[in-house]
């Protein structure tokens, strides 16, 4: 694998209807080495840090495969930092990834988190009112990851991936564990032994103490 582009997003103003928000998913690929610290990359404006961000969804990668079925899919050209993305990655899918999974790119390592869960801005990004559905059910969601080293990245460098070892589930399982209001409490705790993002982890915590009380 390789990292196809490295992409950073300016603070922009996004109108959905009955709202404008100021985001940042419009993103822009650069040339130019950059540095990802535990908190993202400089420059890389968060609009809605209630649901991004933060060190444990301080990276956004999607691959070019998922891309490339997107191309597909809406019949409209696709390319790196469409979703938001700020590292987009050859030949990757992420389907093949599990909750915990390293990727190394030069001196920096990133771990898996969290799928990307579809929201309006998103939708509005794409001009397609259906967009956040769609990307759900698609089983591409990208992965959210967690700093572990810091260090400089560039378009070009080697990606390799080292598969988590410990107790996990895949990425794509994840997603549909985040809509599902009924899991089991052998369920939750199994999501709850994955390295899982705070976020993620709050809310699974949250639904085991109501399955615990009988709710």
């Amino acid at each position: 694998m390789q990292l196809t582009s490295v992409n950073i997003g300016q603070e922009q103003t996004l109108a959905r209807p009955n709202k404008t928000e100021q985001t940042g998913i419009f993103k822009q690929s650069v040339a130019c080495a950059v540095q990802i610290t535990k908190s993202g990359l400089p420059g890389d404006f968060i609009g809605d840090s209630r649901h991004h961000g933060g060190p444990d969804q301080a990276v956004y990668i999607y691959g070019m495969a998922d891309y490339e079925w997107w191309a597909r899919e809406l019949g409209r050209e696709t390319f790196p930092g469409m979703f938001g993305d700020n590292l987009t990655i050859s030949e990757l899918a992420s389907a093949d990834f599990n909750i915990g999974d390293l990727l190394h790119i030069g001196d920096v390592t990133l771990q898996v988190t969290s799928p990307r869960i579809p929201c309006g801005t998103l939708a509005g990004r794409m001009e397609i009112p259906e967009f956040a559905k769609q990307f759900r059910f698609a089983g591409r969601p990208g992965l959210y990851c967690r700093v572990l080293k810091e260090g400089i990245v560039q378009a070009g460098q080697a990606v390799t991936v080292e598969k988590y070892t410990g107790e996990t589930m895949s990425v794509a399982g994840a997603m549909r564990d985040y809509y599902e209001p009924e899991l089991s409490e052998a369920a939750i705790r199994q999501i709850l032994k994955a390295p899982i993002a705070i976020r993620m982890r709050a809310e699974k915590d949250e639904q085991l103490q109501k399955v615990l009380a009988g709710q």
